[in-house]
């Protein structure tokens, strides 16, 4: 007599919610590291070597890390202990699987994320004279950058970071130009994602003199440098005091990006019976090429109202796109190279 098939359902062994978390997590850490990777800042489909081959090295130990998790799982380790683990893990690769975006500079405290400080008040300039606006272009590092500005056949001025492994060649691509800034990184109040030159507060003058030398070597050609972060640095008149001495020993001109309303630079800067030169406008806090555009028509509107401006934007698709569709508003102004506004 055959047997009968049981109608019971048969019930699948209960799966860790905390396993099934883990494996989730996995996946995300993966795709958004390969994000990271392939578009460092912008959607461009270009990667470096040392990206990619940072990125794998990332990979494999988180993989290492989520693995050995499972592990003590299936060792019956309390999942509190684990929760505290995998935020252990979270918070050192922090900076290696979030995104890099505009806001960056501002990235200092949540204030700033929401809305960057104010530039300083200037007086209405009545003149024949027509105005100008000079637009810097900040975060320049790769050979897809210089191209994707270059394309816009605009006169932006492009302001370069120092090498590093992470963008080796920034200074041999500035050497290439005829003109260009550095993009000089300062410290920040809370920032994961410093750069290899940065300066910090506690820096004496003779550190901070043979860091300048350095980057002259590099940059032989340098006139001009702006702040990368600096919320910190340029909050301490100290600092800002041996910053300013130096820069101004080496013919420098310091251009504040105001990433901090507390800066002291506008104060160094009268004690040394200089003018105080700071960007009015900042393009791209927002990733959206509307949004860019009506920054864009600010900075027009100021260098009309005062006679000349000064705006920062990335090396992004986004503000780009932008500066290419804001043609015709930029038609209102001379637009130029920064030494020929200063």
């Amino acid at each position: 007599m055959a047997k009968r098939k049981s109608t019971k359902k048969r019930v699948p062994p209960k799966r860790s919610s905390f396993l099934f978390f883990l494996s989730w997590l996995a996946v995300g850490l993966i795709g958004v590291i390969l994000f990271v990777s392939v578009g460092y800042y912008y959607g461009y489909n270009e990667g470096t070597a040392i990206q990619q081959q940072q990125a794998q090295q990332e990979l494999q130990r988180l993989h290492k890390s989520i693995d050995a998790l499972k592990a003590k799982l299936k060792e019956k380790e309390s999942v509190p202990i684990l929760k505290q683990k995998l935020q252990s893990i979270l918070k050192e690769n922090g900076s290696i699987y979030k995104q890099k975006t505009a806001a960056h500079e501002y990235a200092d405290t949540a204030e700033y994320i929401v809305k960057p400080p104010k530039a300083p008040e200037r007086k209405v300039v009545h003149s024949t004279v027509r105005p100008k606006l000079a637009i810097i272009i900040d975060d320049v590092s790769f050979a897809r950058d210089v191209r994707a500005i270059k394309a816009l056949n605009m006169p932006l001025t492009m302001s370069f970071l120092p090498p590093s492994e992470r963008h080796p060649n920034s200074a041999k691509l500035a050497q290439k130009e005829p003109f260009y800034m550095v993009h000089l990184p300062l410290e920040a109040m809370h920032f994961n994602s410093e750069e290899t030159y940065t300066l910090r507060v506690s820096d004496t003058q003779a550190e901070i003199a043979s860091r300048i030398g350095k980057l002259k070597k590099l940059f032989p050609r340098v006139a001009y440098m702006n702040n990368h972060t600096g919320s910190k640095f340029t909050a301490d008149e100290g600092a800002v005091n041996r910053l300013i001495f130096t820069l101004r020993q080496s013919k420098i001109r310091f251009i504040d990006s105001r990433t901090t309303a507390e800066t002291k630079i506008p104060k160094v800067m009268q004690s040394y019976g200089s003018p105080y030169i700071a960007r009015d406008v900042f393009l791209d806090h927002e990733s959206n090429v509307s949004y860019i555009k009506k920054q864009i028509a600010l900075a027009v509107k100021k260098a009309r109202k005062h006679g000349s401006a000064i705006a920062i934007g990335h090396p992004r698709k986004e503000t780009l796109q932008a500066l290419k569709e804001s043609k015709h508003i930029l038609k209102a102004v001379d637009l130029v190279r920064i030494d020929k506004l200063i």
